[in-house]
């Protein structure tokens, strides 16, 4: 038997991802055998909010992220919250819950028209059959699906404008609600923006009603729906799926992570739209946020004795080149990595066609992206009940006490790309401890202490690698199934 040659390749850095990314792959016999992913640059935001007042969090953390600020003030204002004790007013919620979802669209939208969907119409896969209206469509700034999905989102960023005053890095969400309220007339504003995204998506993305699109319940309804819609984006991605397989490319652990979205009101804050859990076997069990642990053995950080809880954790750079490879640290939960994001939230909502597609395949590029769609499909209309259920008049903040008193408390929510927690101490009245877990965190950890490797650098084994190819298509198209932001990662 001939020995096949290992041949080691570093694809990257990858255009089209919030930050830095790099992926080093072992390749043999045309096949990924082995990734290491790494975030190459460090920022330490955490470092930064240590000896400051605990309000500043929420001047300071949204500002780990143009693109998901948002998620990160909600977070924040959520670990004060807890500190302080106090849960948002009725309004509050509700409008919290809409801005928040107005990100979360807006990142999906972004994600998939300008991150993901370009990869195809690349002359790598020229004289395919849907080559040619992929290429019409979504030509890196020149497909026209480019014009059509930038009038749409800044159409939907109109509800943070309202909302929130300005995008990103909005000072409106505090730990007792929201900083400013809306009038009747302002809902009767926000109505009509929802319904001219609704009009824009059900016209071009999906070909049809919205409801039409959450109705789908298993995957041959999928697949049935694919050969009526194919005139639609969603249908073009499929017969893309189908033709290149895409449900057997990029599949991870099939463990699930979500700290569940959109928080309940006044009345029961634990309380979410989207329960928490982890999903694994096809079953559902309860998240324990107290099993989750850092580990630092491939990070470019002081090493622990053993991975720490993220309130007895630590952000001090320390460059290891013997064994160390990316700035990330490997978070853990009961010692397992999780992947997290939509995919994960719709598994733990019961969404039917997802469970079934995971059922199927696992947690693989065509889930995700069906998945993303899917919660696209079904937060407009449940943004729209919201903005029915807003009480102009009422309360829309509670007073907040002067002081932050001393205490911990660990602020969970759920960012586009996944599960977002802050853990933050206070003592003395600055912050002794502030730790970030983002959601590119969890899916592109690298290895642990027992070299058990993070879910993207799972998903890439067996990758194909065509001759030549110098960061092959099918690397990008997994890389690009997770949504990377690099640039929370290394917060």
């Amino acid at each position: 038997m001939v020995e096949q040659t290992k041949t080691r390749m570093v694809a990257g850095p990858f255009n089209r991802v919030e930050g830095d990314l790099e992926v080093r792959l072992d390749v043999v016999g045309h096949q990924v055998e082995r990734a290491w992913v790494n975030a190459p640059l460090f920022r330490g935001i955490e470092r930064v909010l240590e000896g400051r007042s605990p309000m500043d969090a929420l001047v300071i953390a949204p500002r780990i992220c143009g693109i998901c600020s948002v998620s990160q003030s909600h977070a924040a204002a959520l670990a004060l919250g807890g500190v302080m004790g106090m849960v948002p007013t009725y309004n509050g919620q509700l409008a919290t819950n809409l801005i928040l979802a107005t990100e979360n669209l807006a990142d999906h939208l972004t994600h998939f028209h300008l991150f993901f969907m370009p990869d195809f119409a690349r002359p790598d896969y020229e004289g395919r059959h849907w080559y040619s209206r992929t290429h019409e469509r979504f030509a890196a700034l020149r497909g026209s699906a480019v014009r059509n999905i930038l009038q749409t989102r800044a159409l939907a960023l109109h509800v943070m404008g309202i909302l929130a005053g300005h995008w990103p890095h909005t000072l409106a969400i505090q730990p007792g609600g929201l900083s400013r309220g809306v009038e009747k007339q302002e809902c009767a504003r926000l109505l009509g923006i929802l319904g001219g995204v609704r009009a824009a998506l059900e016209e071009t993305l999906y070909g049809t009603r919205l409801e039409d699109v959450t109705a789908l319940e298993a995957p041959e309804d999928l697949w049935q729906w694919e050969g009526k819609q194919n005139g639609s984006d969603f249908g073009l991605f499929l017969q893309i799926a189908r033709d290149l397989s895409l449900q057997k490319s990029g599949r991870s652990y099939d463990r699930f992570l979500s700290f569940g979205a959109y928080p309940g009101f006044e009345s029961d804050s634990t309380q979410r739209h989207w329960r928490s859990g982890i999903f694994e076997s096809g079953s559902l069990r309860a998240l324990n946020i107290h099993d989750v642990r850092e580990d630092h053995a491939f990070s470019h950080m002081a090493e622990t004795v053993q991975p720490l809880p993220p309130f007895e954790g630590t952000t001090e750079p320390q460059m290891r080149d013997d064994t160390a490879y990316t700035w990330c640290k490997a978070p853990r939960m009961a010692g397992q990595p999780c992947e997290t994001g939509a995919l994960a939230r719709q598994l733990m909502a019961g969404q039917p066609l997802v469970r079934g597609l995971v059922a199927e395949g696992g947690g693989n590029v065509l889930s995700r992206v069906v998945a993303r769609l899917i919660e696209v499909a079904r937060l407009v209309p449940l943004m729209e009940q919201w903005v029915r259920a807003l009480q102009p008049g009422a309360p829309w903040c509670h007073a907040q006490p002067n002081a932050v008193p001393d205490g911990r408390s660990i602020g969970m929510t759920e960012a586009a790309r996944g599960a977002l927690g802050h853990w933050l101490c206070v003592e003395k009245g600055v912050i002794s401890r502030y730790q970030i877990i983002a959601p590119t965190t969890w899916n592109f950890s690298p290895r642990d202490r027992v070299g058990v490797e993070g879910p993207l650098e799972y998903a890439l084994r067996g990758a194909p690698v065509r001759a030549g190819e110098q960061t092959p298509l099918s690397v990008q198209h997994i890389v690009r199934s997770f949504d990377p932001c690099m640039a929370c990662t290394v917060h």
